[in-house]
C-alpha cells in the first residue's frame, strides 16, 4: 500500500509539473505550434517512437545477456523489466526508483538477492560508463567547432552535470583498483557530513556503506574477469544512447524543417541537455531538461519548430517510457 501511495503523490507532482511547464511554453505561440504540429509528417514521429523502443530494446538486451551468464531469463521478460524501471525512474527524484524494481523483479525469477543486486550493479557500471564517454565526445566537439555561444550560466551547468558524472564513474572504477582507498574517502565525506550535521549516526552510516561498497567491489572483480560482457554493455548502451539522442533530429525533419540541424549538432546537443538534467533533483529532471533543450537546440531551430519539437521530445523520450512501463507494471500485478 506504501508503494501505491508512494506512486500516486509522485504522478500527482509529475503531473502539475507537466502542465507548469506546458503552460510556459504554449503560452505565447500556442496557435502556431498547433499549426505546426497539424502539418507534421507523422511518419517521421513514427520512426522517432521506433528509435526509442530500440533504445530500450538494448538496455533490456543487456539484461538478458548479463543474467544470462548466470540465471536464465526470456528477452520478453528482460524487456517487462525495462519497461517498469523506466516508469519507476521517471516519478522518482534522480531516477532512484527503478533500480530497486530491478533488483525485486529479478529476484521473482529465483535469483538469489546478492545476485540480483550485483547484475542490476553491473547494468549501472555499463550505463555510467557510456555516458561519460559521450559527454567526453560532446564537450570536445564543442571545445573544437563552438557550436554553442559563451554563455557561463550554460557553462557551469553542463560543468556540473559533467563533473558529478565522472566523479561517479571514477568513484565506480576506484572501488575496482582498492577498496580499502575508497572506504577511507567514503569514511572522510562521512565525517563532514556529521561535522555540519547533515546526517546522524555515524557508525550506523559507515556500516550501511561497508556493506554497499563490499556489493560494488564484488561485482567489480566478476567484470575484470568478463572484459566481453563489459565492453559489449559498454557499446550496447553508447548505441541505446545515440538511438535516444539522434530523435530531436528525426522529429524536426518531422516537422519538415530538414536545414536545422545535422547529425553531429544533434548528438552532441542531446547529451548536453542530458549532462545537465543529471542533478535536478525533479522526477525526469522536469524543468532543467526543458531549459536545456530550448538553450542548446535553440542555437540551430527556430522558436516555432523548436518548442513543436521540444513537445514531440519529452513526450517520446519521458512520457512514454512512463505509460508503457506504468501498463506493464499495472498487467504484472494483475497476473500476480
Amino acid at each position: 500500500m506504501e508503494l501505491i501511495k508512494n506512486i500516486k503523490k509522485n504522478t500527482i507532482i509529475l503531473l502539475l509539473i507537466t502542465i507548469s511547464i506546458l503552460v510556459i511554453i504554449l503560452k505565447d505561440d500556442l496557435n502556431s505550434i498547433i499549426n505546426t504540429l497539424i502539418t507534421m509528417n507523422y511518419l517521421y514521429i513514427i520512426i522517432a517512437i521506433l528509435l526509442f523502443l530500440l533504445s530500450i530494446g538494448l538496455k533490456a538486451y543487456i539484461t538478458y545477456k548479463t543474467v544470462n551468464d548466470k540465471e536464465r531469463i526470456s528477452l520478453k521478460e528482460a524487456i517487462k523489466h525495462n519497461l517498469i524501471t523506466q516508469f519507476f525512474n521517471g516519478i522518482t527524484p534522480f531516477s532512484t526508483g527503478g533500480q530497486p524494481m530491478e533488483i525485486y523483479m529479478l529476484t521473482e525469477h529465483n535469483i538469489p538477492l546478492s545476485q540480483a543486486t550485483n547484475i542490476t550493479i553491473q547494468n549501472f557500471i555499463f550505463y555510467q560508463t557510456a555516458l561519460v564517454i559521450y559527454g567526453g565526445l560532446a564537450v570536445t566537439y564543442n571545445a573544437l567547432f563552438h557550436i554553442f555561444p559563451n554563455s557561463p550560466i550554460l557553462r557551469k551547468l553542463v560543468l556540473l552535470g559533467f563533473i558529478i558524472n565522472i566523479l561517479v564513474a571514477v568513484g565506480l572504477f576506484l572501488i575496482t583498483i582498492s577498496k580499502k582507498i575508497t572506504k577511507k574517502i567514503v569514511y572522510v565525506f562521512i565525517k563532514i557530513l556529521v561535522f555540519f550535521k547533515i546526517i546522524k549516526n555515524e557508525e550506523e552510516k559507515r556500516k550501511n556503506w561497508d556493506a554497499r561498497l563490499t556489493e560494488f567491489h564484488t561485482t567489480a572483480k566478476t567484470l575484470r574477469k568478463r572484459k566481453k560482457l563489459f565492453f559489449g554493455g559498454v557499446i550496447l548502451n553508447l548505441l541505446s544512447l545515440s538511438c535516444v539522442y539522434i530523435i530531436p533530429l528525426v522529429i524536426v525533419y518531422g516537422l519538415n524543417d530538414f536545414t536545422s540541424l545535422n547529425i553531429p549538432d544533434t548528438l552532441t546537443s542531446s547529451a548536453y541537455v542530458l549532462i545537465m538534467g543529471s542533478f535536478v533533483p525533479i522526477p525526469g529532471a522536469s524543468g532543467g531538461i526543458e531549459y536545456g533543450f530550448l538553450k542548446f537546440y535553440g542555437n540551430f531551430i527556430p522558436k516555432i519548430t523548436l518548442s513543436a519539437t521540444l513537445l514531440i521530445w519529452r513526450f517520446i523520450t519521458y512520457y512514454l517510457g512512463i505509460i508503457l512501463g506504468a501498463l506493464t507494471f499495472s498487467l504484472e500485478k494483475k497476473e500476480k
